[in-house]
């Protein structure tokens, strides 16, 4: 948008890992922000070196969430042992954060509401009450509500728009979120290959039972409203193949195909009972353990104009 030439500097996370071990627990704007300055403005002022430039600087100085003084003495330290200026202007004074988020606003740029570093996330999301979900991705690979997943296939369709000249815009909605972090079926203490329908949640984490009644094709649980069907249901609704239910757990739908499914097995649309795909429905007792999360949440969609 402004005519910059951007260089994409190498992503080596196994050497931010190593240099900031011993200082995973620092709050922000302690001794591991440091270290993660040094490294990153040292790879920023030799660039600058090599490409002639006599001064460099770093966005980290827009951000709220990061030392001024800190950012200076380590861009100060690195410029004047290579030789270039670390220019570093105070960009939130007179309400300069608030003009931050209006410009970005206008431009409906994405704005990351942490720096980056995957230790401050966890602390920050402690501190929320909230899942650090950006850290993790199911085995499934199936793309989650409100993940870095989703966000970049957004924001590529939003490309797309851009380059056509269509008219879009990038709103935001509060929704119901859900995280399913492990689960899994016994029968008669075997493991047994099971399937999560998305806003499957229990109580108590862990529950066992029986099949005590059937309502047209959903098998009910004596206990906790655990609910079974089976991979021939599951095909036969979702208009799926499957072959077995393995093959579903680690090549599932898209997440709303799977709440759209889950709507057509007549629960309502409150119900976050667990509801579980299986090849056979047990006829013995089971185990089951569905370790999951619900919670508000917000994220942003992309509509037409």
């Amino acid at each position: 948008m402004l005519g910059i030439d951007l260089i994409e500097g190498e992503y080596d996370v196994e050497k931010w890992l190593s240099l900031v071990k011993g200082w995973e627990s620092e709050p922000e704007k302690g001794a591991r922000c440091g270290i993660c300055f040094d490294r990153r403005f040292e790879v920023s002022a030799h660039k600058a070196k090599e490409l002639g430039e006599s001064s460099y600087t770093s966005t980290l100085l827009t951000s709220p969430k990061k030392s001024l003084e800190q950012l200076q003495v380590a861009g100060d330290a690195l410029g004047e042992s290579l030789g270039v200026k670390f220019v570093a202007p105070d960009y939130r004074k007179n309400s300069g954060t608030q003009e931050q988020n209006i410009l970005a606003k206008e431009d409906a740029l994405y704005r990351q509401d942490y720096c980056g570093c995957l230790y401050a996330l966890n602390i920050q999301r402690d501190q929320q009450a909230k899942m650090a979900d950006e850290l993790f991705v199911p085995i499934s690979q199936q793309i989650q509500p409100e993940s870095i997943e989703e966000r970049i296939e957004m924001y590529e369709k939003r490309w797309v728009l851009e380059e056509a000249h269509r008219p879009h815009k990038i709103i935001k909605q509060r929704f119901l979120n859900w995280r399913l972090t492990m689960g899994w079926l016994k029968v008669r203490k075997v493991v047994t290959p099971a399937h999560f329908l998305p806003y499957s949640s229990i109580k108590n984490e862990y529950s066992r039972g029986k099949v005590e009644y059937t309502v047209g094709e959903v098998h009910h649980m004596n206990r906790d409203e655990v609910r079974f069907i089976t991979l021939a249901t599951y095909n036969a609704i979702a208009e799926t193949n499957y072959e077995n239910v393995t093959e579903l757990i680690f090549n599932p739908p898209s997440f709303s195909d799977e709440v759209t499914l889950r709507s057509k097995l007549g629960v309502t649309p409150y119900d976050l009972s667990v509801i579980m795909v299986v090849d056979e429905i047990p006829t013995k007792k089971v185990e089951l353990r569905c370790q999951s999360r619900t919670f508000s949440d917000v994220k942003e969609v992309l509509i037409e104009l």
